[in-house]
């Protein structure tokens, strides 16, 4: 007898299965503050979120709609004290580079005390929202959604095609915000940008979803959506930091040094801004999205 086949809503429960493990594992080491445990908690908040998003058709509906809110509370409370700390260290290593006109040291002592200081100051905010009732309920909402699914009868479909298919979809998405962007205005660029760079994360996401049945196509696909989210993050990391340093310059910093900083924060908003077309180009070949 021929082995059924694996259908897109196993695949898709496996995926939720696994990274609600991994959000349950980090609490304690969230709490301890260990190395990247709040970033990788994080993580898991948005590829639990995306899969519930991109695949809710899979799901009856409004099925999963508090539980994506209650994901969206989880990551943010959590993303304060994440993108200051890695704002600050990037930052001070790129200080270290500057000329020894710039006072490298000292610039970045300065944005290592900033960044610490905003750490400590959001920090009391992320272990509140661990330690509350909510957050022990998203976990009970998680252990629920997989005891008992709400799959529609669609989940019980064959999983290549239906991956494929889904797959497609978040591609296309990611294109029509990559070619917004490309041709937004110079005011309306960064958001535009910022939007595209949140449709190929997703899109990166469905492909890691798929890569367990369709494995490599998946992975392809997953990596080239990957390259176009990480050129992107780097655009966005540019504006974020240069409008950071304009801050702290303007509260008494160090004009000479951070202006400088300002400067490479531009130029690698522009060299992101060029590579984009050539990176959207391998990721947006149709062919990437037929994994079975």
């Amino acid at each position: 007898m021929a082995k059924p086949e694996t259908t897109v809503g196993q695949v898709l429960l496996a995926r939720i299965g696994a990274q609600a493990v991994v959000l349950a594992e980090l609490d304690d080491a969230v709490r301890a503050d260990e190395p990247d445990a709040v970033h990788r908690m994080r993580v898991a908040c948005r590829r639990l979120r995306s899969a519930l998003r991109t695949f809710r058709r899979l799901f009856t509906a409004g099925a999963t709609d508090e539980l994506v809110a209650e994901l969206r509370w989880l990551a943010a409370a959590l993303g304060g004290a994440r993108d200051r700390e890695v704002l600050a260290a990037r930052l001070a290593a790129e200080a270290r580079e500057l000329p020894a006109e710039c006072a490298p040291q000292r610039v970045a002592a300065a944005l290592e005390r900033w960044g610490e200081a905003e750490y400590r100051k959001v920090w009391p905010e992320v272990v509140a929202a661990l330690d509350s009732p909510r957050r022990r309920a998203l976990g009970e909402a998680l252990a629920t959604l997989l005891a008992d699914p709400p799959l529609r009868p669609r989940a019980a479909r064959g999983a290549l095609r239906e991956l494929s298919r889904f797959a497609a979809r978040e591609q296309h998405r990611t294109a029509e915000r990559v070619r917004a962007a490309l041709a937004a205005a110079p005011e309306e660029r960064d958001r535009a940008l910022h939007e595209a760079r949140k449709a190929a994360k997703r899109a990166r996401y469905a492909g890691e979803t798929a890569a367990p049945a369709a494995v490599a196509r998946a992975e392809r696909f997953a990596r080239r959506m990957k390259d176009v989210q990480e050129v992107l993050g780097e655009h966005q990391d540019a504006v974020v930091a240069a409008s950071t340093l304009a801050a702290q310059a303007a509260s008494g910093g160090e004009p000479f040094g951070y202006g400088a900083l300002y400067g490479r924060q531009l130029a690698t908003e522009g060299a992101a801004r060029e590579r984009l077309p050539e990176v959207w180009r391998r990721a947006g070949k149709r062919k990437l999205t037929r994994f079975g």
